[in-house]
């Protein structure tokens, strides 16, 4: 199953460092930031999820929950974790998923279905598909998905910076240019009229006649 934007996100039941999780009920009413792993005790992985937990406190600000996925047992994971914490400094305190039947890599399209149904024997370089972000909405649709390659590690500022968008985009008829970040100045969609804007965003301005920007909605 090929997975794109405004999909429902896949549901799932699956075993994990603090539980059981059923995906759509635990993401509730919240967005929810997955982040994928092709397997425990490898070096970018581990710099990732300390970033991470770093970072936790600033995703629930945004009423964003996140939750890792490694492919290899809970058990493994348990013992990652101190690791983990050793290197980023953090403690991780959200949960993180273990698929050592490759189900939920399988079920979000970042394995293929004849890849087998374990993870013993399978390298790093086998799991390489499983390096996927997805941010989830609270209608549990997938907002945003990002694959990246083995050697290069997630910026998860980055990830914030998407989701302030949306959350923003969700509430105002705007969009925000490139390289956009908090409190700088937005785009008017083309959903809103000149009357309209004028009206909604007061002293905007027209930088081409398809192009209309604006302060930051509050």
């Amino acid at each position: 199953m090929s997975l794109r934007i405004n999909d429902v996100a896949p549901d799932f039941t699956a075993e994990t460092t603090q539980g059981t999780v059923h995906f759509h009920e635990w993401i509730g009413d919240n967005w929810a930031v997955l982040f994928s792993h092709p397997k425990d005790f490898t070096p970018v992985c581990t710099t990732e999820l300390g970033a991470v937990a770093a970072l936790e406190t600033q995703f629930a600000q945004r009423g964003a929950k996140v939750i890792g996925l490694s492919v290899d047992p809970v058990e493994s994971h348990g013992k990652w974790a101190q690791d983990i914490e050793d290197v980023g400094g953090h403690k991780v305190n959200y949960p993180i998923i273990g698929d050592p039947e490759l189900k939920i890599a399988k079920l979000y399209d970042m394995l293929a279905a004849e890849d087998g149904d374990s993870c013993e024997g399978r390298t790093p370089a086998n799991n390489a598909p499983v390096r996927t972000v997805f941010i989830v909405g609270p209608d549990k649709r997938i907002k945003l998905q990002i694959a990246y390659p083995m050697t290069t590690g997630r910026n998860f500022d980055e990830i914030i910076r998407v989701l302030d968008s949306m959350q923003l985009t969700a509430k105002h008829k705007v969009a925000t240019p490139a390289n956009w970040k908090q409190g700088e100045d937005i785009i008017i969609t083309g959903a809103v009229s000149n009357e309209e804007a004028d009206k909604i965003f007061p002293g905007y301005k027209t930088v081409k006649p398809y192009l209309r920007t604006a302060a930051q909605p509050k």
